[in-house]
């Protein structure tokens, strides 16, 4: 009985932390066309109050970078990597040993596409990422996205 409250009591710990990652930064999605047949996927994350959010290249092992996974689409192609635009601050942190690369306020992520056809499709994916302040970092979060291309 004891094991099963504990683990109970754990499960829903993680639940809340999770979730606090979720309101810490507010993502938002679109999609551009750039020329003929080629999109601009533009992925804006906001974030709250005193935390930074880390950059794909966040510079030490340690904290989670922002990554992004595309689901395979047929219709698709995912042309280079994701850009990054928004205002680095590359600062030594001993608690990380060494310069970590990270946003405050706003950044935003864009990935270039290609539709093969003129059919609409969408480009889906998710994008993980880690949020951190000067005293405390959440637990790695997960955000799932699908934008609207083409057409």
């Amino acid at each position: 009985m004891k094991v099963t409250l504990l683990s109970l009591l754990i499960t829903m710990i993680s639940a809340v932390s999770f979730a606090q990652s979720n309101t810490q930064v507010k993502w938002t999605f679109s999609s551009k066309k750039i020329a003929d047949k080629t999109y601009e996927v533009r992925v804006k994350a906001t974030v709250n109050g005193d935390w930074h959010i880390y950059s794909q290249n966040v510079g030490v092992d340690g904290p989670i970078p922002t990554a992004f996974t595309f689901t395979k689409n047929p219709l698709l192609v995912v042309d280079g990597k994701v850009k990054e635009v928004g205002k680095l601050i590359t600062k030594e942190e001993e608690v990380w040993g060494g310069k970590v690369n990270y946003y405050e306020k706003t950044v935003e992520f864009i990935q270039t596409v290609k539709v093969k056809g003129s059919a609409k499709t969408n480009l889906a994916g998710k994008v993980e990422y880690m949020v951190c302040n000067e005293e405390k970092c959440l637990p790695p979060s997960e955000t799932t996205f699908s934008v609207a291309i083409g057409g």
